[in-house]
């Protein structure tokens, strides 16, 4: 039997954000390199109004969201952020909040690949969610677990992609008034993108 296809539906799709906090930052590898895809999309979010949901994981003792990361420059599109304790993002309040905005297509990335974010794609696929997981937006304190969570995720039926790929899916028509916009950012973060698949994808080869 073919696999399923499974598709972007613009208007029923959010960024999910995991864990991407202060104490991480000399402990993940290329912890840098997600904070740069994690902006990236968050100024696609603005231009192409993908709403993004924040998790926290304890932050008393991990510290908040990295303070590079441009929260408030998203205005209404920033949904929550959401404190919890669960290694998985699907609380219940962000459950609640997939809910109540009818969303079906979840793009997820930040980190540990192979906790967190392998958590969370699971068990939002088990609720029948399509998850897409920026395979240049995750990481983990050991680069080896990386590959790894990433198969894990793909047989459970995840959609593992890139970045870029994604957005220009999201766009989906260079007729649209905002491309402009849009390829704007494309350009503006050629140099960057670069440099952060250069980081994250060579331990990932096995899984992509």
């Amino acid at each position: 039997m073919a696999a399923r296809v499974v598709k972007l539906i613009p208007s029923r799709s959010a960024f999910l954000l995991c864990d991407v906090q202060l104490k991480f930052r000399t402990a993940v590898h290329g912890y840098d390199a997600v904070v740069a895809t994690g902006n990236k999309l968050l100024r696609a979010a603005k231009i192409q109004e993908v709403p993004v949901i924040v998790t926290e994981q304890n932050p008393r003792a991990l510290g908040n969201t990295d303070d590079r990361i441009d929260l408030a420059s998203l205005g209404p599109l920033h949904l929550a952020t959401v404190e919890k304790t669960l290694f998985s993002m699907a609380t219940p309040e962000v459950l609640s909040l997939l809910e109540k905005h009818d969303f079906k297509s979840l793009v997820l990335m930040g980190i540990e690949s192979h906790v967190c974010v392998l958590q969370s794609t699971l068990d939002l696929l088990e609720r029948g969610y399509d998850v897409h997981v920026l395979a240049d937006g995750v990481s983990s304190c050991n680069k080896e677990e990386v590959p790894v969570a990433l198969e894990r995720m793909r047989q459970a039926g995840a959609q593992i992609t890139t970045s870029e790929s994604l957005l220009f899916q999201l766009q989906g028509d260079a007729s649209k008034p905002n491309f402009k916009a849009f390829a704007n950012v494309i350009k503006a973060e050629k140099e960057t993108t670069t440099q952060t698949l250069q980081t994250l994808l060579p331990v990932r080869h096995a899984a992509l």
